[in-house]
């Protein structure tokens, strides 16, 4: 069972300062993947939805917001994205934006968000493993230069939601959740040295580092094999009716 992350207050406080009304904030990273450190980053990712002035007009609204800041010392990193230019995202094989979508970490909700997460399955394709594979790639050079723990779990949690959502169609985020029947019976002394510091060493365990590497590969392959045999679509279905929630949405 996964460790049920209780949102600080904090970051309920950030989203409100947000200069618009946020549709949701969910919170990502390494909190959502079941391995987050006590000094890791709160990562808060939000969709807020600009005034028709704003959007209409000679003078338009940003389309993203980005602000960092610590607070009762919680280091906050928070992004917003502007509904439409979140929703075009959300019909590209992005899983970072399918990921804040649906996150079980949610800090605000609304109608409008429930909506999208009704609509965010639609838009689950196949090429989606092209970035899972990608993200576990630049995570794996990570760990090849940093050597420390984070990168090795963010690979292995990559590979394996990727995985989980070519067989499935559903995300699934939580490494502990992912990782058993997987055959990495090392992850839980990983997730446990990773919660002492987020940039904990992996050590000079070669035997170790040789199974990691292996593994890797291994869960590569079946990351591919799962791409070739998905039943997942080739293009998102859920196109025109998040056209037509950015067109109520405005006009509301």
């Amino acid at each position: 069972m996964p460790v049920i992350y209780q949102i600080p207050p904090v970051a309920a406080d950030a989203v409100a300062a947000l200069p618009y009304p946020a549709v949701f904030a969910t919170i990502s990273g390494s909190h959502m993947y079941g391995f987050a450190s006590a000094d890791s980053d709160l990562d808060i990712r939000a969709v807020h939805r600009l005034p028709l002035e704003e959007v209409i007009g000679l003078r338009t609204g940003p389309e993203t917001l980005q602000s960092s800041r610590t607070r009762d010392g919680v280091e906050l990193d928070v992004v917003s994205q502007e509904l439409a230019k979140f929703c075009r995202l959300l019909l590209r094989p992005n899983g970072h934006i399918l990921e804040q979508v649906l996150s079980p970490l949610v800090v605000t909700t609304s109608d409008l968000h429930a909506e999208l997460v009704a609509l965010a399955p639609g838009c689950v394709t196949r090429y989606h493993s092209h970035h899972y594979l990608g993200f576990a790639k630049g995570q794996w050079q990570l760990f090849e230069r940093e050597g420390s723990v984070k990168p090795a779990l963010y690979t292995l949690r990559v590979l394996l939601t990727g995985i989980h959502l070519m067989r499935t169609g559903e995300l699934e985020c939580d490494l502990p959740t992912l990782a058993p029947g997987m055959d990495l019976p090392y992850v839980p002394d990983l997730i446990e040295r990773k919660a002492r510091a987020e940039k904990e060493p992996l050590g000079s365990d070669t035997a170790l580092r040789r199974q990691l590497e292996s593994d890797v590969q291994r869960l590569q392959r079946t990351l591919e094999q799962a791409r070739d045999e998905t039943k997942l679509p080739d293009r998102p279905g859920s196109g025109e009716a998040l056209h037509h929630l950015v067109v109520q949405a405005r006009l509301s």
